[in-house]
């Protein structure tokens, strides 16, 4: 389509220039070479002219058929749970599970997960990997219901089918794979609805080492620009970091946070996560295949399904097993690597279990 879109555009231009050059060679014009070559430069350029601004207005007519598009788009369910059911301190264990759930992203549709079961304890860190389009961010969409959720999720023995969405939503922290930061100050951007003080604010940013950005006189009045273009993406990513410790939800959620961060600031993340969330339950995506063995338990889904769920260590021994084979495609050096951290680990787990 963009080679004969391409093709089309050269085709319009010969025409036009033909069409110049002839009229004045079938009409006695009296006009000079000179005159004619700028006769043909200027029809060229409101021809170039012309084109743009026909794919401008076309531009914008799709984004008003795209905004006339999502108004008529069903609103999500928002079913409440009354007062005597649901407390304050709600989770306060961050224990989550997974019964046959089936997940899809519309009703016509296939689904993208099929009869996923598993359960995180309190204070657990759990690991979900796959390939490529396995369904591992799915697992995200589930657990915030941003599509059609069959069967039940819970959490601290509450399903969440029967929660109202912002509320679920406002309890469990995320860090996303691409950081957010709107255009406003760094205190709109941490605390949106003034919740916190300054001091727990400059806390945070204590706690991802980023508070000589605040040193000035702004503060946290600091001026942040559309799609935080005065940040690099890796220190976007950790200001979204922060966003989190201030909230003190007991779940953490990260999709492939580090996925676009250099090894330097994917050590921070990691810090931060060990040191700040260490009673909380952190559930994330991985990227990175070494990830996986730092954390309690480790979720490998295939084709939307899960085939795997257990310990770094025995993942990796079980001899004809997924995760097995994905490591041992690293090769037999980072295997061995792996193994020996995750025997390590395990041994830890089983002297303080």
């Amino acid at each position: 389509m963009y080679c004969y879109r391409i093709m089309l555009l050269d085709a319009m231009c010969f025409v036009l220039v033909f069409i110049v050059i002839f009229s004045f060679l079938l009409f006695d014009t009296g006009s000079s070479g000179n005159k004619v070559g700028l006769y043909v430069t200027q029809s060229t350029s409101l021809m170039q002219w012309g084109i743009r601004h026909s794919c401008e207005v076309a531009n914008q007519l799709i984004s008003v058929d795209r905004i006339i598009e999502y108004t008529d788009l069903e609103s999500e369910r928002q079913l409440k749970k009354t007062k005597s059911q649901m407390t304050q301190s709600w989770p306060s264990d961050g224990r989550i599970e997974f019964r046959n759930v089936t997940y899809k992203y519309a009703y016509e549709i296939e689904p993208v997960l099929h009869q996923i079961s598993f359960k995180v304890l309190p204070r657990n860190k759990i690991c979900v990997v796959g390939r490529t389009g396995a369904g591992k961010s799915s697992i995200i969409g589930a657990l915030f219901r941003m599509a059609h959720v069959k069967v039940l999720i819970e959490i601290d023995g509450v399903d969440t089918s029967t929660i109202e969405l912002n509320l679920l939503r406002s309890k469990i922290s995320i860090i996303p794979q691409q950081p957010f930061l709107f255009s406003g100050t760094l205190r709109q951007n941490q605390d949106p609805f003034n919740q916190y003080t300054d001091d727990e604010i400059y806390n945070a940013l204590d706690d991802i080492k980023m508070r000589h950005i605040v040193s000035g006189n702004q503060g946290p009045d600091l001026t942040v620009l559309a799609n935080g273009g005065n940040f690099s993406n890796g220190q976007r990513q950790i200001l979204c970091l922060a966003r989190a410790i201030l909230k003190k939800n007991t779940i953490l959620v990260l999709d492939e946070a580090t996925a676009n961060v250099n090894a330097q600031t994917d050590e921070i993340i990691q810090q931060t996560i060990r040191s700040k969330f260490a009673n909380c339950t952190v559930f994330a995506i991985a990227h990175r295949l070494n990830t996986i063995i730092d954390y309690n338990r480790g979720l490998v889904i295939d084709g939307g399904r899960s085939v795997e769920y257990d310990t770094p260590y025995n993942l990796l021994t079980k001899p004809t097993g997924y995760f097995n084979e994905m490591v041992q495609a690293l090769g037999h050096k980072e295997f061995d690597r792996f193994l020996e951290i995750a025997k390590s680990r395990n041994a830890f787990e089983v002297i303080n279990s």
